[in-house]
């Protein structure tokens, strides 16, 4: 059978040092193929630095954050506390048509910058933490801002996009992954009319508890795993920056655990899937352990 190809993306480089510690660790093992950043956060200019050391062979991308963080800028209407509302608040906002387009639209182009400041270069692609990039009224300014920062270059947005028949048949966290992909259909859309590229399939959702090993989980996610799809993953080492600023703790460490693992390597072997990144190229060899340091 022909190996398929995902992109295994982890989400929240630079959220705290611990997050950005276990990624380094896994992409220089080449467990990872994508790795999505937090330029918004007071961690970020030295988590940038770090990864700027670490030889991988991986999509580096931007976590686009509208919620739950301080904003790079000021945001009357948005985040009058100085801290972007929950996730539960932009959710109610955009379906009834009252966010404040033209902050979201200054704070996306403040997050583009302090990556590109960080980094030293465009995002290899463009995403939202909580998904929140898919959502009525700021999909639109997404898609803006890749038009304007990154048309021409091989990059892409990704989308929850999948179909209702492999969220069911997948059978973890259905309605989580009906939700999600809802709108990342409506995302696709906007994108497939401007011509932006974007990921053909989307897994890896779940409720964070310990009831169901993530070893199990993960076999669930690369069971129907096609040519171009998009995994997203958490891992973690829990640290006190990453206790005072997220609610995701200890599943991080257990998604770090099997990644590293000798299993990870068995469930590709046994599934027929590889990690690469977006736009082929060649695929990345999940074989060395990661090293603590």
């Amino acid at each position: 059978m022909t190996p398929r190809r995902v992109v295994l993306c982890a989400d929240d480089y630079g959220l705290a040092p611990g997050v950005g510690r276990a990624i380094r660790e896994l992409v220089a093992a080449g467990r990872l193929s994508a790795v999505s950043c937090m330029s918004i956060s007071r961690f970020w200019p030295e988590e940038a630095a770090r990864l700027a050391d670490v030889r991988g062979d991986v999509d580096v991308g931007l976590h686009l954050t509208l919620t739950d963080q301080a904003p790079l800028g000021a945001m009357p209407r948005t985040a009058p506390g100085g801290r972007l509302p929950p996730f539960g608040v932009m959710l109610r906002r955009s379906y009834a048509g009252r966010l404040d387009r033209e902050e979201l639209r200054a704070e996306l182009a403040r997050q583009h910058d302090a990556f590109v400041e960080g980094r030293g270069r465009e995002p290899d692609f463009l995403d939202g933490h909580h998904h929140v990039h898919q959502l009525p009224g700021v999909r639109a300014l997404v898609a803006d801002l890749f038009r304007e920062r990154l048309s021409g270059r091989d990059a892409y947005v990704r989308t929850c996009a999948e179909p209702v028949g492999a969220i069911l048949r997948r059978r973890v966290s259905v309605g989580r992954h009906l939700a999600f992909a809802w709108p990342g259909r409506a995302l696709r859309r906007v994108l497939a009319r401007h011509r932006i590229p974007s990921n053909r399939g989307y897994s890896g959702a779940y409720d964070f508890s310990p009831r169901v090993a993530y070893a199990a989980l993960f076999d669930r996610f690369v069971s129907e795993a096609r040519d171009g799809m998009l995994i997203n993953c958490h891992p973690g080492f829990v640290d006190a920056a990453l206790t005072e600023s997220d609610s995701l703790t200890a599943g991080r460490e257990r998604e770090r655990e099997f990644l590293g693992g000798p299993e990870f390597l068995k469930t590709l072997a046994r599934r027929h899937v590889v990690l690469g990144r977006f736009h082929p190229g060649t695929p990345r060899s999940a074989t060395a352990p990661p090293v603590d340091r």
